[in-house]
């Protein structure tokens, strides 16, 4: 199994617990030398906080780990497309490598915004899974308006 299935694999198991916490679906890891140094899901409902994304608190708890603002040696996994704020966030930390599920019409690449320029991007890395749990999720919310157990 290749790296990056590896990892994305973690960034969906925190997925699927943002989901069983009736959080929109993102899971996200950063990684360090090939050890999870991070590892986090949306929690916007929880913190009733627009800005808990789960790769905004991975960055965050990456950059505690290693006491350092710049995460240049570090890969983020994340199930879907960061948003403009992370890809904003992801741009400051001055990540090495991006690696991400499925991509999004409210992405930073739809909006035009870009990554650092050292910064190393990569889509669809279990796109197929990433994206049906966030259509599962979002179809429970429209369709059947209950939460989500």
């Amino acid at each position: 199994m290749s790296k990056d299935l590896y990892f994305m694999k973690i960034a969906l198991k925190e997925a699927f617990i943002a989901f069983h916490k009736n959080e929109v679906p993102i899971g996200a890891a950063i990684i360090y030398e090939d050890v999870v140094i991070a590892k986090a899901h949306n929690l916007t409902e929880t913190f009733s906080n627009i800005t808990a994304h789960a790769e905004m608190l991975v960055i965050n708890l990456a950059s505690n780990y290693l006491k350092n603002k710049y995460i240049k040696k570090c890969t983020l996994y994340v199930t879907l497309e960061p948003c403009i704020m992370c890809a904003g966030a992801l741009f400051w930390s001055q990540i090495g490598r991006v690696v991400c599920g499925a991509n999004s019409r409210r992405g930073f690449l739809y909006s035009g915004i870009r990554l650092h320029p050292k910064t190393k991007f990569v889509s669809g890395i279990m796109k197929n899974q990433c994206r049906a749990l966030i259509q599962k999720f979002f179809f429970f919310k429209r369709i059947h308006k209950h939460k989500i157990r």
